[in-house]
């Protein structure tokens, strides 16, 4: 075809366009992931679909569905993108400096905190490359959220994704000390522990605790009756502050409370499992270098982080 809408036109990022919408779901999706505008995108498939002769996709005002041809397409396209990519990085050597843009998706009070000094270790070392930081604690979905890889904290379920471990992170448990005055006894032992109110952080125990005596291995099980129930680090910490309960909870996070005398570590002998940290991404063919140098990055910085430890396995 020569003239008119296909005239000088960049296939590749035609091809990304129709991955794109198809992997969001729609054209006003699909342009604000990649930074442009709604009819932008549409002339994008038009000018595609003019190019290849063939409609790809049919819409309605509700609903997207993929032609025959464009599942072929979509397939091809996919395959086209990656092997541009290794070529690009191929041609520019395994050691050149990573370009683009990366997309993390990282917990919120990690992302905030622990993380920012290796993330800025990052930008500094490729100052061609760009990072999105997205916190937020919810499993990533990498095509929805179009996100690169996240950083997880706790087990690892999804077979879809490759999941490297970087390192753990020590559990305890903690209590003000008003709430512990309330209590007629001192808490010396499981019993006088299980008795406690308590906050739970849904996605790692919510209606009982498994401890484990550091010294002797003996593990115990008990159920509790949370008052507070919170996805949220930070919101644990605060009601622990307030004396609404005892909370299992990431060792770095309270270190600070702990000096200060807000908190006090309650029966450091027993602990919770540590949780362990992975680095998510999705299965592929090809990986670009800005990923393969976050990860490399990632798996030597994660273990020296305040509060962090090496894996006992990867």
């Amino acid at each position: 075809m020569s003239g008119g809408i296909v005239s000088n036109i960049d296939r590749i990022e035609l091809m990304q366009t129709l991955t794109r919408i198809i992997e969001s779901g729609s054209l006003s999706a699909a342009a604000q992931q990649m930074g442009t505008t709604q009819a932008t995108i549409s002339r994008r498939l038009q000018a595609l679909e003019q190019l290849l002769n063939t409609k790809l996709l049919l819409r309605t005002t509700h609903a997207m569905k993929l032609t025959d041809d464009g599942e072929r397409c979509y397939q091809h396209a996919r395959s086209l993108i990656a092997a541009w990519e290794a070529l690009e990085d191929d041609l520019k050597g395994a050691d050149a400096e990573p370009t683009g843009v990366l997309r993390v998706r990282a917990p919120h009070a990690f992302g905030q905190e622990q993380l920012i000094a290796p993330l800025t270790q990052f930008l500094n070392q490729y100052g061609q490359l760009s990072v999105e930081w997205m916190l937020n604690d919810k499993s990533p979905d990498f095509i929805a959220d179009n996100i690169d890889c996240a950083i997880h904290v706790g087990p690892a379920t999804d077979p879809a994704t490759v999941a490297t471990r970087l390192a753990e992170v020590p559990r305890i448990i903690v209590a003000s000390p008003a709430l512990l005055a309330k209590t007629q006894h001192a808490v010396k032992d499981i019993d006088a522990l299980a008795a406690l109110p308590w906050i739970a952080i849904r996605q790692f125990y919510h209606y009982d605790v498994t401890l484990s005596h550091s010294e002797t291995g003996q593990s115990v099980h008990f159920p509790i009756v949370p008052r507070l129930t919170s996805d949220s680090l930070y919101a644990a910490r605060q009601a622990a502050l307030s004396s609404i309960g005892a909370v299992i909870i990431s060792a770095w996070l309270v270190e600070d409370d702990i000096r200060a005398g807000r908190l006090i570590h309650v029966l450091p002998q027993w602990q919770a499992s540590p949780l362990p940290v992975f680095l998510l991404y999705p299965y592929a063919n090809y990986y670009p270098a800005r990923l393969r140098k976050f990860l490399s990055l990632m798996r030597d910085a994660m273990p020296g982080l305040v509060g962090m430890r090496k894996p006992e396995f990867r």
